[in-house]
């Protein structure tokens, strides 16, 4: 259980985060056997995110390292916060002083300006790059400029009149 602090530190961190939510499966009890779960497969601990994309099958956690799993997602590491971060982020349009960094900030500020068109086509840009090789710094910034512009075409203080779902 090398990973358990940065776990339960995670959990304690993003507990306030209503988009988000933790849980262990003792797998001696659970039926998540076999495809598409595979629990073991990637190492252990196995750790699954389920979301909108993903639907009821989920998808593993992909290393970063050659390390053991538990010390990749362990204490001298910074993996797993990063992957809890890249997938559900503090950082929120309707309130950006409280969870959302000064780079965030800036972003939100020049996106209020821009028209849903616009937005629309940086959510493309953007999109298209996110499956190409990139330090995990700039693909952290690179999702989180997504959640931010996901938000302003999903309604969020909008960005423009006649502003239109995607």
């Amino acid at each position: 259980m090398k990973q358990a602090p940065n776990w339960n530190a995670a959990v304690k961190e993003f507990a306030a985060n209503d988009h988000l939510v933790f849980a262990d499966v003792n797998l001696r009890d659970a039926s998540i056997r076999g495809a598409p779960h595979n629990p073991g497969a990637g190492g252990w601990p196995t750790v699954r995110y389920f979301n909108a994309e993903t639907g009821y099958d989920g998808k593993n956690y992909e290393k970063k390292t050659s390390q053991a799993m538990c010390d990749e997602l362990g204490p001298k590491n910074k993996y797993l916060q990063e992957f809890i971060e890249d997938l559900a982020p503090k950082c929120f349009v309707d309130n950006p002083e409280s969870g959302c960094n000064e780079k965030e900030q800036k972003f939100i500020a020049k996106f209020k300006e821009k028209s849903a068109d616009d937005v629309t086509a940086q959510i493309t840009r953007l999109t298209g790059m996110a499956g190409g090789k990139m330090k995990p710094a700039l693909k952290t910034w690179l999702n989180q400029r997504l959640h931010i512009l996901k938000q302003f075409s999903a309604g969020g203080d909008k960005p423009a009149a006649g502003h239109e779902e995607l």
